[in-house]
């Protein structure tokens, strides 16, 4: 029977909800979950369903009293009960061919195409995304769902090397073991699944605390991928504080690596507590991290001003700014400095405001944590420099925090520095291209940028010199898409794992090289020829 062709990657297309029938679709799915909130969820290990009675409650950023639902608070007990199953779930599954796996993620990149609506729907309600937003996310984790199954097909099975005279060679790329994912709660369903899925598909077994901020995603995902009929213990799912199970959870001997997108300092904690040797670890471990950015914008002189300043709104605003990759610098040549200062406060004023189930473009930001901490920043921010758009707090209830621009800032001030993931926009007057480079450069981040110009002089010198893991020219710097922008960065933005790029299963993966002397077949010995019969020439008989 011939082996049915896998159809070349292609990104989801966008659901356009200018359409009626998009619009009728998503308020339908948002309908359908507030039906739903406030239901209890258990823990998932090795298959068992575990309520318990103290729960972790996931609430409406946009309406705080509004519990989307309550999670059940896993232990260090649940913690270590998960890690053992899926060590012993390891030794089967890890068994499983690469095709198996790589045709499970299949399946479930189909589940979730036929759940997209309902999970953009509590992804609005949880998180407090737009619709496009959500749907954007929702799109992205189908998208590495699909990549992620393809490339297992690529690296599967014996991989080509150099043959020498009297062996066959070849490697081949074997699974890890157990490990933590520990996913954020910015992009709740596509780095969750990102992340849960290439460990997955790799033959390696899943430990995955979500953060409590998203929950539901994590639910959603472990339905889904039951449904598509992934074995129990592959994939346990513990919703718990950080701290104490966190810690559990990584410096335990029995994990075999961490994959981590969050913070700088919690990344740090991670990377510190696994470099630790425990008794009983027989490897060193492995980290996986992505962590924070403080992203700029370059607008050179001769740049298309609408077009840059169109570029950093988006960049800067989308979800809130509460984006590992959004502009939260704006680094202008003071040629056109306040011909941008004008243009951008004239669209960030015109940004509406309110609830993103109602699809509003600003949502709220994402806690109570994030709403003070912005705050607290916007005040510095102050201090540093010119408030030309918001610099306040919107409405009485929810998180709403109007988008804010905050011009004639300092290179080394701290809102130019710290990493304050919220709608909030530095603009940095420079002299000339030299000191924008030296400026984007001048943090401790490098995970995004872009820049706006017209020179291919001013663009040959930032693909060589602008220090940041995704450079874009003359677009904005959010919006990664797998496959075309393998996502990561440098210094404390992470290990630059390119998430939804070539080298990103390898990251859990281990190859294993193998020689075969062969022994030479024994020659034959000639077969000695029958001398033909003489012919007799000119007599007869």
């Amino acid at each position: 029977m011939a082996k049915t062709k896998i159809p070349a990657f292609k990104n989801e297309e966008y659901k356009d909800y200018s359409l009626p029938t998009e619009r009728r679709a998503m308020e339908t799915a948002l309908a359908a979950a507030k039906k739903k909130l406030g239901k209890k969820y258990p823990l998932v290990i090795g298959g068992q369903k575990i309520l318990t009675q103290d729960t972790i409650s996931s609430t409406n950023p946009a309406h705080p009293t509004s519990v989307i639902g309550k999670f059940s608070k896993g232990t260090v007990d649940h913690a270590e009960k998960a890690l053992q199953v899926a060590a012993e779930t390891f030794k089967t599954w890890s068994k499983v061919p690469y095709e198996k796996r790589a045709n499970l993620l299949f399946k479930a990149a189909k589940i979730a195409r036929r759940r997209r609506y309902e999970i953009n729907a509590w992804m609005c309600l949880e998180v407090g995304k737009n619709w496009a937003e959500a749907d954007g996310d929702t799109a992205e984790g189908i998208d590495f769902l699909e990549y992620y199954a393809r490339e297992m097909m690529r690296l599967g099975g014996p991989q080509p090397v150099v043959q020498l005279k009297g062996e066959k060679d070849w490697m081949e790329y074997i699974p890890m073991g157990v490990g933590v994912v520990i996913p954020p709660w910015n992009f709740p369903f596509a780095i969750l699944v990102g992340m849960s899925s290439a460990a997955i598909v790799t033959g390696n077994t899943v430990v995955l605390k979500p953060s409590s901020d998203s929950p539901m995603m994590g639910w959603l995902f472990v339905e889904i991928m039951e449904e598509a009929g992934l074995p129990k213990g592959v994939l346990n799912y513990v919703t718990a504080p950080g701290g104490e199970v966190g810690d559990h959870l990584v410096n335990s001997p029995v994990t075999r690596f961490v994959s981590f997108t969050g913070s700088k300092d919690v990344g740090l904690r991670v990377a510190q507590n696994a470099a630790t040797h425990r008794p009983g670890q027989k490897w060193i471990k492995r980290v996986v991290a992505e962590m924070g950015g403080k992203d700029s914008i370059i607008v050179a002189k001769d740049a298309d001003l609408d077009s840059a300043a169109d570029g950093i709104v988006a960049s800067a605003y989308g979800f809130q700014g509460q984006k590992c990759s959004a502009c939260s610098r704006a680094i202008i040549d003071q040629a056109v400095y306040n011909k941008m200062v004008q243009k951008i406060a004239d669209r960030v004023n015109a940004l509406e405001v309110g609830d993103p189930a109602l699809n509003k473009r600003v949502g709220p930001v994402a806690s109570a944590r994030a709403f003070k901490s912005i705050q607290e920043y916007i005040e510095i921010g102050k201090t540093e420099g010119r408030v030309v758009a918001g610099g306040n707090t919107v409405g009485d209830e929810g998180y709403y925090i109007a988008p804010t621009v905050i011009a004639d800032i300092k290179p080394n001030a701290r809102i130019s520095q710290e990493e304050i993931f919220g709608p909030v926009l530095a603009l940095i007057p420079v002299k000339n291209f030299d000191e924008a480079i030296e400026v984007a450069n001048n943090t401790e981040y490098g995970l995004t940028g872009a820049i706006y110009s017209k020179s291919r002089k001013n663009i040959e010198r930032a693909e060589k010199e602008f220090f940041v893991g995704n450079l874009y020219i003359n677009r904005k710097c959010t919006g990664a898409m797998v496959g075309a922008h393998p996502f990561g960065g440098f210094n404390m933005s992470g290990t630059d794992s390119k998430a939804g790029g070539h080298d990103y299963l390898q990251l859990f993966l281990q190859a294993k090289s193998i020689a075969e002397k062969v022994t030479p077949a024994p020659k034959k010995k000639p077969v000695a020829k029958k001398a033909a019969p003489k012919k007799v020439v000119g007599k007869r008989k």
